[in-house]
């Protein structure tokens, strides 16, 4: 077990080696829940959320791919 301390606003530290094996990164968000008298921190990877909610979705990606070269001829005649 590592003991931490608790400094002033209530920040604490998370030693590099534990934020190294976890992947946490400095702009990471992290979960803390509390149940009963522990304090629980889960790491958050936005990514694997963003990939889970992807794998949802059905694309056909030629279409997406024909249907931005469009608006990118549209948006060049525009501008020009």
């Amino acid at each position: 077990m590592t003991r931490i301390r608790v400094g002033k606003r209530g920040v604490i530290v998370i030693p590099a080696d534990i934020r190294r094996k976890l992947g946490i990164e400095e702009g990471m968000t992290l979960e803390l829940e509390v149940k009963h008298n522990t304090l629980i921190l889960k790491v958050h990877d936005l990514w694997i959320d963003l990939r889970k909610r992807g794998e949802k979705l059905k694309v056909n990606l030629e279409k997406a791919e024909r249907e931005v070269d469009k608006e990118e001829e549209l948006w060049l005649k525009r501008v020009r």
